[in-house]
């Protein structure tokens, strides 16, 4: 019989990914790996395999976590053009409480590996095609709530949303001052969606 686990593996690997995320991919060391998850060598490539299979799981960790946060966001809104516009809050901090901007795990993993590693490109493209489906559905539900013009097409304002959540994510990675940021974020959520409150 096995003997089970003596360690968390969502923590372990909410550890590694927080690593992955600050360092990259390359910059990362297997010592960093056993740092930050407290486990040795052997433990560690026991439970999850070699670096690379440790990225991967650290990466899809994170990408099922972003996806259940946005459907929650976006479903459980009083309205969805109010959710719509969350998804274009200026990137100012982020959950460490550190107040680093550390931009989005997937794009900056894509960057980094994309043209490298195909599993990370499929990945990539399953990710983003799950979050514009989850933003499309939305888009659908503004429309019947009459906020969005009926005749718009879900799954382009969605691709459009996303885009510009990604170009502020990468705007604040450069340093780029809060309230640049923030006059940013709101520009492009009046240009691709009605604020509510107007009106």
């Amino acid at each position: 019989m096995a003997r089970p686990r003596g360690f968390d593996e969502k923590q372990v690997l909410n550890a590694v990914r927080d690593q992955f995320w600050n360092a990259g991919y390359a910059a990362t060391s297997l010592e960093d790996l056993m740092r930050v998850s407290g486990l040795g060598k052997g433990s560690l490539y026991a439970a999850f395999g070699d670096k690379r299979r440790l990225f991967l799981r650290a990466l899809r960790s994170y990408t099922d976590d972003n996806h259940d946060h946005l459907r929650k966001a976006l479903t459980e809104a009083p309205r969805a053009v109010v959710a719509l516009r969350t998804i274009l809050e200026p990137p100012i901090g982020d959950a460490t409480g550190a107040g680093k901007r550390r931009g989005c795990l997937m794009a900056n993993s894509t960057l980094e590996l994309g043209n490298a590693d195909p599993e990370v490109l499929d990945h990539a493209h399953r990710t983003y095609e799950t979050s514009t489906a989850l933003i499309g559905d939305c888009v659908a539900r503004a429309q019947r709530e009459g906020d969005l013009p009926a005749e718009a097409d879900p799954i382009a304002l969605a691709r459009a949303l996303l885009a510009a959540q990604q170009g502020l994510l990468f705007m604040s990675r450069t340093g780029m001052d809060t309230a640049t940021l923030t006059a940013t974020a709101r520009s492009l959520a009046n240009q691709l969606l009605p604020d509510p409150h107007d009106g």
